[in-house]
């Protein structure tokens, strides 16, 4: 049985709830440019950001940008990310799109979807995480969390994650979008769990619609 969609009202409220709880979400990932963004939403898939966090806080030291990193070396990238999964194919990547980088794009992260995704390990997913966190783009990268809460608690519900990224768009009011991304990728992580959804510390269970609930 397919949860019933919230109504205009019930968004609105979900969303000056998550605002109210987090006025100022920011990713988890931890980068200290656009470059070192880019890298670290490539190497975060499959894989938690605590993880990509601790094989990148060295890394990001002495390899900050496309230049350096090309300097490094396929081969002391892994040294780096050998506790990431897939990191094999991961370091061919980041050596990939840093050349290409400075081949294409004079040594600048470009700032479109289109162009974003041209560079090889970059997906929709990054692409909307880059442009939302270090450009300003109200662009919402769906992942399995946002996935989940969108169809869960009937705020956006799709069959995939491209339809439930295109309903958000369309469902989210515009002044949430800009934070949207990240209350909700926030609020899966914490709250809205795949397993055990912690529904007597959500602030929004009074909206949902999961039909699971449990709030005593």
């Amino acid at each position: 049985m397919a949860v019933k969609k919230l109504k205009r009202d019930e968004i609105e409220t979900l969303f000056e709830r998550l605002s109210s709880a987090m006025p100022e979400p920011k990713t988890e990932l931890q980068f200290t440019n656009v470059f070192t963004l880019v890298v670290a939403v490539a190497l975060s898939a499959q894989a938690t950001d605590v993880g990509v966090n601790k094989a990148t806080k060295s890394l990001f030291q002495i390899a900050d940008t496309p230049e350096k990193m090309l300097a490094l070396g396929e081969e002391k990238l892994i040294g780096h990310i050998k506790t990431i999964g897939l990191y094999r194919n991961k370091a061919k990547n980041v050596i990939a799109l840093s050349r290409m980088i400075m081949d294409d794009f004079g040594g600048e992260v470009p700032r479109t979807r289109e162009e974003l995704e041209k560079l090889p390990g970059v997906g929709r997913k990054t692409a909307n995480v880059v442009m939302n966190v270090a450009y300003g783009e109200p662009t919402i990268a769906v992942d399995t969390h946002i996935f989940r809460v969108s169809n869960r608690t009937g705020l956006a519900p799709g069959k995939n994650v491209l339809e439930v990224e295109l309903n958000l768009e369309k469902r989210v009011p515009d002044r949430f979008l800009l934070h949207a991304h990240h209350w909700l990728i926030l609020h899966g992580r914490y709250i809205c769990k795949a397993r055990k959804p912690v529904c007597v510390r959500c602030e929004i269970a009074d909206v949902c619609n999961f039909t699971e609930k449990v709030v005593d």
